[in-house]
């Protein structure tokens, strides 16, 4: 086995004047990629095949490169760092939701352009199953839209169309698992034994129990078990979610370039950025809770590694949804990078927490806790998504204290009077899940504001954790509806097929009227508009907001206040309480800050931006 193979097979799908291009970016990423797979799969006799065929499939893939994403690849290769700067803001939405289809989120632009954004991650629009499919997560085909969405020509059109307004696509690529109706699974069930061995399928309960010992349970109470029967494969399939999703088996190398492949072509279609879905259980190992295995993180920086020399524009996204110290290996070190962004989730519940409490002690443990990423790698910060907030995730924060996380999951369901109208996730499971589901302006209180005072602190709330999502550093991203204030919608209850998963509160249908009072600073849609407007547009203004700038938490004597600094220039001043505070800003130890006074006094729920 020869130590590092030439890219024949990648160069010679390629026309001339994409080889020399190509070779450079395979002797920087090749090593890594061919290292890396063969840590993995080096025990088949067919490796080095195998591997020659991948990188065939690589170059084809490039080949077949659109001409203007290969100048989209020339420009960012030259500025790899053009994602980490404080002009870059996400924005989150469901295409029927935001826009009805994909043509109707293109008329949507122009609303985007005007709050900021540069980033829109549409939530699955590819085709799912038939039926229930986990708001899309079940994907029956990577290479068509959901036809009530539009065509992948419609795609194409709406990529184009974001790229002028510049404006990159997120897509969804769901890496754990395929629907049960996807072509592979369909395959596997009609007795095509290839097929089969995508999938993890066993002929009776004797290892599933076994692995059972040491799982956890995504969703206790809707799907409990991590292994559903499947009658036509005569055995039990391995289904982390829900019992059509069938985990993919990537100790198969078949599962890896097929995945691969599709990404790819995906991104010909003008995709620029992959949320890369439930990274962290993409390896099985008796005797753990299969996630987190380092086989996990080697899959990811194959990826990396295959987009960096095909398509090297491309940005990669880890849902990893982990305490705070299993996160920055989804970044990958300095020669090994992994993900280019990860979501910081225990940023956002810290932040959530922080407001029941009235106390920032466990979000100054995130913070603190949060490392500097590897060059070229970043975080994603954000308030709100389309999932729950999973309240266990700050354990560690908590001191292992289920009450107290308890605790505020009950305040957020608005227990003891709070205002807060969230609603449980999973109310009911066998096993207790604390966590919540609910819009950010009725997590705030907006929704029992009875008021104009109310309705002033609930929007201070509201402001509040974006803004620190806003000043943290990484890429902030909004969320669908946020920005108008909009309230939880409670229909689901009324589809049999979304009743069961309170999740469905937060994903409302874009509230039109919302929309047509958007620039009246008088009505709740404009202030949070106006308000949020102002902040995007500070940040853009602001160096030391770019993701690169060190953070510095700094110390105070009140719980309730959070003082982050960026570099030398920016000092951020957060009041968790309904108390108003007064902070010295000597005390700091930051020196002085010409033009504001010594002292600054916050209100409820206030924040102070100051810059040097």
């Amino acid at each position: 086995m020869s130590d590092f193979p030439s890219p024949e097979r990648l160069l010679a799908a390629l026309p001339l004047a994409l080889r020399a291009d190509a070779a450079r970016r395979y002797a920087v990423h090749g090593p890594l990629l061919y290292r890396r797979l063969a840590g993995l799969y080096r025990h088949r006799p067919d490796f080095e095949h195998w591997y020659d065929d991948l990188l065939g499939s690589i170059g084809a893939l490039l080949a077949a490169r659109p001409a203007d994403l290969l100048a989209l690849d020339a420009r960012r290769a030259a500025d790899p760092g053009w994602f980490l700067r404080q002009h870059m803001l996400g924005y989150s939405a469901y295409a029927d939701r935001f826009g009805g289809d994909l043509a109707g989120v293109g008329k949507r632009i122009g609303h985007l352009g005007t709050l900021g954004v540069t980033y829109l991650h549409l939530l699955p629009f590819l085709k799912p199953r038939a039926g229930e499919n986990d708001g899309g997560f079940a994907v029956a085909s990577f290479d068509e839209v959901d036809p009530a969405l539009g065509s992948m020509d419609d795609l194409e059109t709406l990529c184009a169309h974001l790229r002028g307004a510049g404006i990159s696509l997120c897509a969804d690529f769901i890496l754990n698992h395929v629907a049960d109706d996807h072509a592979w699974a369909r395959g596997a069930q009609a007795g095509d034994a290839r097929l089969r061995e995508f999938f993890h399928v066993f002929p009776d309960r004797t290892m599933p129990d076994r692995y059972e010992r040491t799982l956890g349970q995504v969703f206790p109470a809707a799907a409990p078990g991590n292994f559903s029967h499947v009658p036509a494969l005569d055995g039990w399939v391995w289904t982390t979610f829900y019992p059509f999703q069938w985990d993919l088996n990537y100790a198969n190398p078949a599962v890896l370039a097929e995945i691969a492949a599709a990404l790819l072509r995906l991104a010909n279609r003008g995709v620029e950025v992959f949320r890369l879905d439930s990274t962290a259980f993409l390896w099985k190992r008796e005797g753990t809770s299969c996630m987190n295995q380092p086989e996990a993180h080697t899959l990811l920086q194959v990826l990396r590694a295959i987009v960096d020399i095909a398509a090297p524009g491309v940005l990669l996204k880890a849902e990893a949804i982990v305490p705070t110290a299993d996160l920055p290996a989804y970044l990958g070190e300095p020669g090994v990078p992994e993900c280019h962004l990860a979501y910081h989730s225990t940023l956002m519940a810290a932040s959530w927490a922080a407001l029941a409490e009235q106390d920032t002690t466990m979000l100054r443990r995130v913070v603190a806790g949060t490392p500097t990423p590897p060059p070229g790698a970043s975080w994603l910060t954000y308030v709100r998504c389309h999932d729950d907030i999973g309240w266990k995730i700050l354990a560690r924060e908590a001191d292992g204290s289920t009450e107290r996380l308890a605790a505020i999951a009950d305040f957020f369901h608005g227990a003891g009077g709070s205002y807060a109208a969230g609603v449980p996730f999973q109310a009911g499971a066998a096993s207790a899940v604390q966590a919540t589901n609910g819009m950010a302006a009725a997590l705030s209180g907006f929704e029992t504001a009875a008021g104009p005072l109310a309705r002033e602190l609930a929007l201070r709330r509201l402001l509040l954790v974006h803004g620190l999502a806003l000043a943290f550093g990484g890429l902030p991203m909004l969320y669908m509806g946020d920005e108008l204030g909009m309230g939880n919608d409670h229909g689901y209850r009324d589809d049999p097929q979304r009743a069961h998963d309170t999740r469905w509160v937060q994903r409302p249908v874009f509230d039109e009227d919302a929309l047509a009072w958007r620039d009246d600073p008088d009505s709740w849609a404009g202030r949070v508009f106006g308000a949020l407007r102002a902040l995007v547009e500070q940040r853009r203004a602001c160096p030391a907001l770019d993701a690169s700038v060190p953070r510095a938490l700094l110390p105070t004597h009140d719980p309730a206040l959070l003082a982050l600094a960026r570099g030398d220039s920016f000092l951020g001043l957060f009041n968790f309480s309904e108390r108003p505070l007064k902070v010295a800003l000597p005390a700091l130890g930051e020196g002085g800050w010409p033009g504001y006074p010594d002292e600054i006094e916050l209100g409820p729920w206030d924040m102070r931006w100051l810059r040097r």
